[in-house]
């Protein structure tokens, strides 16, 4: 069976949303309403269906999609882990995952709480950041059945928006797929034992770090956990904030029920990470099943 995937990104500055299957925001000017109403919007959106594969944008307060032009996404890997968790800083295992016993058929991934932000860098260049959304590291894939070893395979899917690529795409990957004579599929790229590729991307304004509160990512249709974050922009770098930063992170899912989800830690799958530090991560069901904790940064 094949599963469709869907990407949105929603936006401050323009009040844009970005879909992916892949969908996306063109630069638009922004649009009057309230706080409270664009938040509600972005929820909307992010539920609505698209037309079908491809590009598309919707801008505030329609909830409709309009059909743009895909871009390339950058040749930049998003790579997976290599730490085992229980680092200062957030990231190379060391977060918490959303996990359900089910197929989340759709997650948003949003930042309600900002305090204190008022800088990041990325290897010195402000506001150089990425926002992930992650899945957990899937065993079975249909596509490591050309593996070396397919028992060791595994797939994984990345839901990202690039600030400094000013791009929303995913990124797939089949982990320990190479080795012996055995090379990645025909466009894939390289990395260690690892073959990744991109989904097409949409072209989204560059959001300043500041605005962070103002911003969600969804993907639709993934098995298993979850990890979302802030995090460094690519190739396992650090998003570095200001001392005195604290964040609130939240997942929201949809799975078909209304039990409360695992909030699981150290099941972070992404290798890049930013310089805060985790608190407790607190799990609630009912309509809207979420996981939410706390990072942050001392002065």
């Amino acid at each position: 069976m094949k599963v469709a995937y869907k990407l949105v990104f929603a936006g401050a500055a323009a009040v844009l949303s970005a879909g992916c299957s892949t969908t996306g925001a063109p630069n638009v000017p922004q649009v009057a309403g309230g706080a409270a109403q664009r938040q509600s919007w972005r929820a909307a959106i992010a539920h609505a269906p698209t037309p079908g594969e491809g590009c598309y944008a919707a801008a505030y307060p329609l909830n409709a999609w309009k059909k743009v032009a895909c871009v390339a996404a950058p040749n930049r890997p998003y790579i997976p882990r290599s730490g085992v968790g229980g680092s200062q800083t957030v990231g190379d295992g060391n977060d918490y995952a959303a996990v359900t016993s089910t197929l989340t058929s759709n997650a948003v991934g949003s930042f309600p709480e900002v305090k204190r932000l008022t800088s990041e860098t990325d290897d010195g260049s402000p506001n150089v950041y990425s926002i992930q959304l992650n899945s957990n590291f899937m065993s079975g894939d249909l596509a490591c059945a050309g593996a070396n070893n397919p028992g060791q395979c595994l797939g994984w899917l990345q839901f990202v928006y690039s600030s400094s690529s000013h791009a929303a795409f995913m990124q797939y990957w089949l982990i320990h797929y190479s080795g012996g004579s055995v090379h990645c599929p025909s466009g894939w790229f390289s990395f260690s034992t690892d073959c990744y590729k991109n989904s097409s991307a949409v072209s989204v304004p560059q959001e300043p770090v500041t605005d962070l509160q103002q911003m969600n990512l969804s993907g639709n249709a993934v098995n298993g956990g979850l990890e979302f974050n802030i995090i460094g922009d690519g190739g396992g770098s650090q998003a570095d904030f200001n001392a005195g930063t604290k964040l609130t992170v939240e997942i929201d899912l949809t799975d078909g029920t209304t039990q409360k989800p695992t909030c699981k830690a150290h099941d972070g799958t992404t290798g890049e990470t930013n310089n805060l530090n985790l608190k407790k991560c607190k799990a609630t069901g009912g309509t809207v099943p979420r996981v939410r904790f706390n990072e942050s940064l001392k002065k």
